[in-house]
């Protein structure tokens, strides 16, 4: 059972001011999302998952979605505001429920194991490498992909982050979020909600969001978001999320599974805000320069 690459594309970027994820950065229109699909394609993947709203999906398939399922067998599943029967959802309402509620939206197709990724991030080639080869040789295997926090910042806001920390097997011990991290010429620091700053090493083990699974963990990833309903939900009725952090957390507390932190060296690109366009093309200019990538990738 080959692994399948679930790609979370539902959320319009608010900060970037628009649809980022259909955003042009490549040398000849690419957006991430290709390359994203190349490096996976090249890697081994056969299967990906397009999480989308569902009055996006016909947009995708123009400008992404028909062109890379020549390559590789695309489905589409919708991440809407909707809880489970018994539940009512929060009066007013609109945030996407989270990175966590977006796998648990594509679980019909997720029935082997299963790599998760931003679709507005760039991740390199390794990172889908070394999590397809994981998947493949550990059944039942769960993993990250973690890169140094100093190659995933910008110089133009914040970010959000999950600091990583591992034991001596290379196993993560917990993964903590920090949703305002700021790159300044002194150094990093994450922005507390008491008002606090808190200094982070460039070299700090971070998660971009790029995760491996068991199909087999899916259960427990919807206890996780029952939880989430009945605890966070309340406290933020208007803005809590449910992250992909926080689900493979649980994972490790309950017991569930083990986590096994690789780690990709490849420079780590994303369009959180607009500014950030002009870095990410010169950036991906150099590597079709270079060779890394082929004149045209589809």
């Amino acid at each position: 059972m080959k692994p399948i690459l679930v790609i979370m594309a539902a959320g319009m970027g608010s900060r970037f001011g628009g649809m980022k994820q259909i955003e042009p950065v490549g040398p000849n229109g690419e957006i991430i999302l290709d390359y994203a699909c190349f490096d996976a394609i090249r890697a081994g993947y056969e299967k990906i998952v397009f999480v989308v709203k569902k009055e996006n999906e016909a947009l995708f398939r123009e400008v992404a979605g028909d062109r890379i399922a020549q390559k590789a067998d695309v489905y589409y599943a919708h991440q809407e505001l909707a809880l489970p029967e018994g539940y009512t959802l929060p009066e007013g309402r609109v945030k996407p429920l989270g990175t966590g509620h977006a796998v648990l939206s594509a679980k019909a197709y997720l029935d082997a194991p299963f790599t998760v990724t931003n679709a507005d991030d760039y991740y390199g080639k390794e990172a889908y490498k070394v999590m397809y080869d994981y998947l493949t040789a550990t059944p039942g295997g769960c993993a990250m992909v973690g890169y140094d926090l100093k190659n995933t910042v910008t110089e133009n806001g914040s970010v959000s982050r999950g600091v990583c920390d591992a034991d001596g097997e290379g196993f993560l011990c917990s993964v903590t979020e920090k949703t305002k991290i700021v790159s300044r010429p002194d150094g990093i620091v994450s922005m507390e909600e008491d008002g606090s700053e808190l200094p982070l090493s460039p070299d700090t083990v971070v998660s971009m969001n790029f995760w491996g699974f068991s199909e087999k963990v899916v259960p427990a990833f919807q206890e996780s978001f029952v939880e989430y309903i009945e605890k966070k939900l309340p406290t933020n009725p208007l803005k809590a999320e449910f992250y992909l952090p926080t689900a493979a957390q649980n994972l490790i507390d309950r017991g569930v599974s083990r986590v096994k932190m690789l780690q990709s060296h490849d420079a780590w690109y994303g369009v959180t805000y607009r500014e950030d366009r002009d870095a990410v093309k010169a950036g991906l200019l150099k590597m079709h320069q270079a060779g890394l990538y082929p004149e045209k990738l589809f």
